[in-house]
């Protein structure tokens, strides 16, 4: 892997040496930079998540936020710091998870630092991409007339996220334990509900649409992209405002995952919720060239890839709306068409 991404001095000293691939020329890319950080009791929990897992998801987050540029991870840097809780046994199980993704992926880590923590363990991973220069997709392009995509169904891992809550919840305090045992003897992840194996693996193990973003990108026809880490809406509104028009998604359109909707019914929730305001999918949000986006879907079909047209853009002042078809007539078949503005939240650190 240290070689295919063109690393020349690996871990092991003061700083790593990278040039780029072979065959590759820097005259025709740019870089792409990404970090993100994630916090035990913010992000993640001993009742919902696994050591190898945690892992999985630092470097998947930072992965997403390359695909979402259309462009191709390349590094990663990782820095944890580490309570007493978490000992060596623990930590390799974490870091077991995080190469996994990086081999997955293509993505060679060169380095990083380890510090000590008083209470919580955080991860933070930096990822290096590339793109060919001038070609990385912004959240800027939209224009009127375009189509709204997406490359999977949002709101899988939020459903999941809240099957593990349940489930700790009815494990007797599960989810309020102190790491116990001892370091490398932590609390098991509980189990969640049957028929929610998918909806775990969504949360536990995002899969970013790195491959989808690159067979777009070099279509030359999106014109931008988003991954959705926050919700569905809150990526809409980030394009919407940066790109100055509205976009208007279809509910019928929306994908569901089968799963999902059964999980949800049981619980007598509304999977839209989950849809447009759970977040942590890591599929792409995007605009493409109405002309071109049968021929796109079709494309990535071949490659065994997903991709859902869900909407489409209009002029006006940046904002998000939803299309609904409502039973008018309580089963008499007339229905209502309802407009409606999608409101502006989503995953947010510091409150809504």
């Amino acid at each position: 892997m240290l070689a295919k991404q063109g690393v020349v001095l690996g871990i092991g000293d003061d700083t790593a040496i990278v040039g780029l691939p072979p065959g590759e020329h820097s005259g025709g890319l740019e870089w792409l930079l990404a970090v993100d950080t994630m916090v035990e009791t913010v992000h993640f929990n001993d009742a919902t998540m696994g050591e190898a897992d945690i892992g999985w998801k630092a470097l998947a987050a930072n992965v997403s936020d390359i695909a979402a540029m259309g462009g191709v991870p390349r590094h990663a840097l990782v820095s944890v710091s580490v309570p007493p809780a978490w000992g060596p046994a623990r930590m390799r199980r974490l870091y077991d998870g995080l190469y996994a993704c990086a081999e997955h992926y293509g993505v060679a880590v060169v380095g990083g630092d380890t510090t000590s923590s008083p209470l919580h363990l955080v991860v933070s991973v930096t990822v290096v991409g590339t793109a060919p220069a001038g070609k990385a997709i912004r959240r800027a392009g939209a224009q009127p007339g375009d189509a709204v995509f997406v490359t999977g169904a949002a709101g899988m891992a939020a459903a999941g996220l809240h099957a593990l809550l349940a489930a700790a919840a009815a494990r007797a305090g599960a989810a309020a334990q102190p790491h116990g045992g001892g370091a490398g003897s932590p609390p098991a992840p509980v189990a969640a509900a049957p028929g929610t194996a998918a909806l775990v693996q969504a949360h536990r193990r995002p899969a970013p649409s790195v491959r989808a973003a690159l067979l777009l990108a070099a279509r030359g026809t999106v014109t931008s992209l988003n991954d959705v880490s926050d919700g569905l809406a809150s990526e809409a509104w980030e394009i919407a405002e940066a790109s100055g028009v509205t976009l208007v998604l279809r509910d019928s359109d929306l994908p569901r995952s089968g799963s999902m909707t059964a999980y949800a019914n049981s619980c007598g929730l509304n999977p839209l919720e989950w849809i447009l305001y759970g977040g942590e999918d890591y599929v792409l949000l995007g605009t493409i060239a109405a002309a071109d986006a049968r021929a796109a879907k079709a494309e990535l079909a071949e490659a065994g890839l997903p991709m859902f047209i869900i909407g489409e853009v209009e002029a006006g002042g940046a904002g998000v709306e939803l299309i609904r078809d409502l039973d008018a007539s309580r089963g008499t078949g007339r229905y209502e068409v309802l407009r409606e503005a999608v409101a502006k939240r989503g995953y947010n650190h510091f409150g809504n």
